[in-house]
Order: C-alpha cells, then structure tokens, then sequence
C-alpha cells in the first residue's frame, strides 16, 4: 500500500514522501496514529493545502522535544527490585518502569516513547533509547538495584560481581580475624598454664 507521510516516520522517510508499506503496518499503525494518509488524488491535495500547518506543528513540537532532550539526555533513574545474590531479578524491568521511574524524578515520559529490545532481567546499569520526537532521540540509564546503597555503588562503577567479591573477601578476612583472636586466646592460656606450672615447681622445691 502507498501512503503519503504526515511526519518523518524512522527507516521510511521524511514528511511529504509517498513510501510503499505493507498494509497492516498501514492499517494499524500509520493511518490510525495519524502519522500517514491513504496516496491518492484527493490525499495529495489534502496534504499540499495543510502542508505549511503541518511543517510548523512539526517544528513547534520538534522544539520543545529538544528542550526536553537536553536535560534528559544521559540521565540515570534508579529502578529496586528483588533480585538473586547471582543478580537475576525476581521479574523483569519493562518500558513501564523506565517511564515511571524517569516521571517520578521530574520528567514526562510515556513507556511508548522508551525502546527496549528485550526486557532486562539483570541487576545493573542498562541503556535504553527514548524517542521525544520523530526526529529527537535521547539515551537515559537504568540502575536496576536491591537497594539505594547498591544502585549508588553500582553508579560508582562497581558491577554486582565486584560487590559480590568484596562480600565475600570482608567475610573470609571477620573468619581470619576470629581464628587471630582464639588463637591468641589459645596461646594465652598456655602461657597461664606454662607459669601456674612453674610456680607449682618452685614451691615443692622449697617444701623440699
């Protein structure tokens, strides 16, 4: 099916192009979004008569994505979940969460404007692509942690591997630390011994 693009439309063209599509893509998704028309006679001249309104929509919203794009760009949202001591999440983390938890800190955000392309389902720092408008894109960060201390340590660049092995290394070194402690321990019941000893013998030789 031909269709005529109201907007630039990702992988198939800039306003004003007549582009070939499947027409499910058409039925479903351009013509009901309001993102193309039907090609024919009377949508050409529809289209040429509102063409200047639509280039200045366009330009009006393309604005205001730009605003917002500078000062979500780069931005990095938290995200707590449930998660194994292996890092894998008791669920998964979906475009849902990455809008909630980019409004909660202050900004608009729908889950249709966020791309992913697999749900995440790994403790960590995951990027994603949000798109403000056709023509304004932004990548933001979720730091998908257990807790604030976490996320704020994986922000600090520590994975879950490295908090895992620095557990386990502060673990082995309390263990060391205890055996330090029962064997001087230990040793100083000797030495008690070693003298109760000795003082035992330095009496039965005077008695002798």
């Amino acid at each position: 099916m031909d269709v005529i693009l109201l907007e630039r439309v990702a992988k198939l063209g800039q306003m004003g192009d007549v582009v070939s599509v499947k027409q499910g893509f058409a039925r479903n998704f351009l013509l009901p979004k309001g993102k193309a028309l039907r090609a024919n006679a009377e949508n050409m001249k529809r289209f040429e008569n509102q063409k200047t309104q639509l280039e200045a929509q366009n330009l009006e919203a393309k604005s205001e994505a730009e605003a917002v794009a500078k000062k979500l760009d780069g931005q990095q949202f938290i995200v707590i979940r449930s998660a194994s001591d292996a890092g894998s999440l008791y669920g998964s983390v979906t475009v849902r969460d990455a809008a909630d938890a980019a409004t909660e800190s202050g900004f608009t955000l729908d889950k249709k404007q966020c791309v992913l392309n697999k749900p995440i389902k790994e403790l960590g720092i995951h990027t994603l692509t949000v798109v403000l408008h056709p023509e304004v894109e932004v990548t933001i960060e979720l730091n998908v942690a257990r807790s604030q201390d976490e996320a704020e340590l994986q922000a600090s660049g520590k994975s879950i591997q490295d908090l895992a092995a620095e557990a386990d290394a502060e673990a082995e070194f309390e263990i060391a630390e205890l055996f330090d402690d029962l064997g001087s321990a230990a040793s100083e019941d000797l030495d008690y011994v070693d003298e109760s000893v000795a003082v035992a013998s330095e009496g039965e030789e005077e008695d002798k």
